[in-house]
């Protein structure tokens, strides 16, 4: 399976405001928590991650089958941690790690 992408998450320091410019934006939010705002856009993932670091901009996820070995891989091949995989729902992993100019590259999966 090859990786899609299917998400990006925008990092905002005043949660509120985002979500008031984003909704007009993109129409009601289908998650409206304190800790993430989630809009879909024709199946794609907008969110809104309030505890994201706002001066590393948008992260783009790719949906991995295993978030594990495809962070692996990637360590292997050169990439540096970002962020070691969490769950941020049931089922659902993410995991942030940064190219050779420390670009993020998001991952979201299993």
């Amino acid at each position: 399976m090859s990786p899609t992408i299917r998400s990006v998450v925008v990092p905002v320091s005043d949660l509120g405001s985002a979500k008031a410019i984003y909704t007009a934006l993109l129409g009601a939010p289908h998650t409206d928590e304190a800790y993430y705002v989630g809009y879909s856009v024709d199946g794609f993932e907008v969110g809104l991650n309030p505890h994201g670091d706002v001066a590393e901009g948008p992260v783009a996820y790719s949906d991995v089958e295993d978030v594990d070995a495809v962070r692996a891989a990637l360590l292997a091949a050169g990439a540096t941690e970002g962020s070691a995989p969490r769950e941020v729902a049931p089922g659902v992993r993410v995991c942030v790690l940064r190219d050779s100019d420390g670009n993020p590259i998001g991952l979201r999966g299993k």
